[in-house]
């Protein structure tokens, strides 16, 4: 068994101090919407067509008595576009049109063999730059990357460096690498005796977790040297993106070490969640918002006692000033269901143990390089089996690097049912204890894997019931942050959104909160070479916005680049607006003699 020390300080205190960790879901939104289909779009499928355009030119600030309120029109593409030559319009266009078909999409991987074979590796390269690799990629390393690098960020556009290479693995390969890393010695000598919860267990039919998955990059444990060179390749990602002014970088926790911690912390956590929910129960206090729970003393102490967790005299002097948190370890368990006490984590081994630290240990050596290198550090949001441990690991990380600027960002998916109370939670948590909170607000990269998966396997789907309730979610999540920016100028947020009217949104929110770009408090992210009608109209007009900027050699980024077909197959279908635009600013260019323009910067 595992133990832990108890702290008994519970009483009069929110489940959010209690435990530092989320505490209960709740549904977002109304299920009377349509129920979104396997084939629908993504989550984030488009920019939105905007029913009625800004009544302004790029930026116009209009005065009021208090403020100067700033507008940006999308539709100007002139602006949008300055930053292109009009052969990356038409590539671009092509792009586009080629993720528009079915069959180019579908067998896209199987198309790009077969050109290599055809072509030669050679042609095969200079194709692919011509076309996707030249539109979605900068580079094959942190050398040739630069050049695009540094007009982006002429126009107002900084990047966020993403070396994109993956390993091309069989869907055998994947499973068998899965059911190896996620599945404990105890849990292989339990025969499945161990307490261990459905959803919180690996399971080979979903062992591949790139499967419905297309705006993400999926990591799969090989031993711990292969995570060591993970780990010095966003080493490697920080140091250039130090390079420039206020620079991002990303990384995924699940290349830094074995799966199984992560699903294991994870089942701990939502099983302590569940303990507090019986406690708040027992003192009738279930039906109360989150924030708003407290524990009586009393009837705490009671509850304690009930359940059998320890003696009277011991649960009595947990709660003493002079005893408080100070003696004892007890065994950590928890009352499920059946309202019998069980262990939460089995005993790791010597070998499991450590590679629990080192995994601990990397990530600690990643927060300290972007400190030392004035960049912040974004961690990517993974599958709900993980993202408890993951969100959970990066608030500590946050409590320790965010004393001074906000050095550690988390990611919060959206299409969550329990979004909103995340978000919340973990800014309560930051103002109680005065650091500042760093949030990545995405719509979310795994709908039809987590829904199918929970279907399957028998727990409640954990996504919103229909794109509109994401929405909703979305903007509600974002609201509560520049709410809180609003009030003490502590909490920061980086929109990352392909959705015009969310931009829009957010620009509307800042104009009544006379929040300007210029306190870079709230940053926008879209991937490079999608949305530029969008990404560079912010950076000119002063606001700090962000390309996720993917590069490697143009083999190992192929699975990438399948990824961009699929999501742009949705975005094209779903909206053709961006197409219009740069259909708009070709026919400008050719009718004010334009047609060679090139980017002066």
């Amino acid at each position: 068994m595992s133990y832990c020390k108890v702290i008994p300080a519970v009483a009069r205190v929110k489940p959010a101090h209690l435990f530092g960790a989320r505490l209960r879901s709740t549904a977002a939104a109304s299920t009377q919407h349509k129920e979104l289909k396997s084939d629908d779009a993504p989550l984030d499928p488009s920019c939105a067509v905007v029913e009625k355009p800004c009544e302004v030119d790029l930026i116009s600030r209009k005065a009021h008595t208090e403020r100067q309120r700033i507008s940006i029109d999308f539709d100007n593409t002139q602006e949008a576009y300055k930053s292109k030559d009009t052969l990356e319009l038409l590539r671009s266009l092509l792009v586009f049109k080629l993720c528009t078909f079915d069959f180019l999409v579908d067998k896209n991987k199987e198309l790009m063999d077969l050109s290599k074979k055809v072509f030669g590796q050679r042609l095969f390269e200079k194709l692919m730059k011509m076309t996707f690799y030249g539109q979605f990629v900068a580079g094959e390393d942190q050398n040739t990357i630069k050049p695009l690098i540094e007009k982006n960020q002429a126009f107002g556009v900084g990047s966020v460096l993403d070396y994109s290479v993956e390993e091309d693995l069989t869907q055998e390969e994947a499973e068998k690498k899965e059911m190896d890393s996620c599945v404990s010695e105890a849990e292989k000598e339990s025969h499945g005796m161990d307490h261990r919860e459905k959803k919180y267990k690996a399971h080979r039919q979903f062992g591949d977790r790139r499967g419905g998955v297309i705006s993400a990059r999926t990591y799969f444990y090989a031993d711990e040297a292969k995570c060591d060179h993970h780990m010095e390749t966003f080493i490697n990602c920080i140091k250039a993106s130090g390079d420039s002014v206020d620079g991002f970088s990303a990384i995924k926790m699940t290349a830094l070490g074995r799966p199984q911690f992560l699903l294991q912390f994870s089942e701990v956590l939502v099983k302590w969640r569940r303990f507090f929910n019986l406690l708040a129960a027992h003192q009738g206090k279930d039906g109360m918002a989150i924030l708003e729970q407290k524990l009586e003393l009393e009837q705490l102490q009671d509850s304690l006692i009930k359940l059998g967790v320890g003696a009277k005299s011991d649960i009595e002097n947990w709660f003493t000033g002079e005893k408080l948190g100070s003696s004892g370890s007890y065994e950590l368990s928890v009352c499920p269901k059946s309202g019998h006490l069980e262990p939460l984590l089995s005993k790791f081994t010597d070998e499991e143990e450590k590679q629990m630290k080192r995994m601990l240990q990397r990530m600690d050596v990643l927060a300290k390089h972007a400190v030392e290198n004035g960049v912040r550090l974004m961690v990517d949001a993974e599958q709900t089996y993980f993202q408890p441990a993951i969100s959970r690991l990066t608030l500590e990380m946050q409590r320790i690097f965010n004393r001074e600027k906000p050095n550690i960002f988390n990611t919060y998916q959206c299409y969550l049912r329990e979004a909103y109370d995340n978000v919340s939670v973990d800014v309560e948590l930051s103002r109680r204890e005065g650091w500042y909170f760093g949030a990545k607000l995405v719509r979310g990269a795994y709908m039809c894997q987590e829904r199918s998966r929970a279907a399957e396997i028998g727990y409640e789907d954990p996504i919103n019931p229909d794109y509109e309730a994401t929405n909703r979610m979305y903007h509600k999540c974002l609201e509560y942050i520049l709410e809180e920016i609003n009030h003490n100028r502590m909490a920061n947020v980086m929109v990352a959104s392909h959705n015009e009217d969310t931009v829009k949104f957010t620009l509307e929110k800042m104009n009544e909160t006379s929040l300007s770009p210029t306190e870079n408090k709230v940053y926008f992210g879209q991937l490079l070479g999608m949305c530029d009608q969008i990404s560079f109209p912010l950076g000119q007009a002063g606001f700090p916005v962000y390309k996720y900027v993917p590069y490697g050699p143009v083999n190992e980024v192929i699975p990438y680049l399948s990824r961009r077909a699929q999501e742009n197959r949705g975005f094209m279908k779903g909206s053709q607006r961006e197409r219009s635009l740069l259909w708009k600013e070709l026919k400008r260019r050719l009718f004010s003699g334009q047609l060679l323009y090139k980017p002066a910067y």
